[in-house]
């Protein structure tokens, strides 16, 4: 069984204890979440397609631990301008494991 879920502006798939990386969520480790946007619920014989979302359908997710990924540098540069700025960016991640798909 598995369901596809969108959480902040992102689209997953979730199936049973498999880890999701999603952008950083305010949350403790060991919170427990349950994620109502289900856009599709498969259970291997049928699939329920929501218009958008699926009626009845939960995704319950544990939140493990959150972590910031390797940096990535920016360098901006104009020739013949002596223009040149390098910017360095580290993004956010949570990690959650998926507990239960009800649909």
């Amino acid at each position: 069984m598995y369901a596809l879920f969108e959480y902040k502006g992102k689209q997953y798939k979730a199936e049973k204890d498999a880890l999701i990386q999603v952008d950083k969520i305010n949350a403790e480790d060991g919170a427990k979440i349950t994620i109502d946007s289900v856009l599709l619920v498969s259970d291997g014989d049928a699939v329920k397609v929501g218009t958008p979302y699926v009626n009845g359908a939960k995704v319950e997710v544990e939140v493990e631990n959150s972590f910031r990924d390797k940096k990535v540098l920016v360098y901006k540069y104009k020739a013949k301008k002596d223009y040149h700025r390098l910017i360095g960016h580290r993004q956010e991640y949570t990690n959650i494991r998926v507990k239960n798909i009800q649909g």
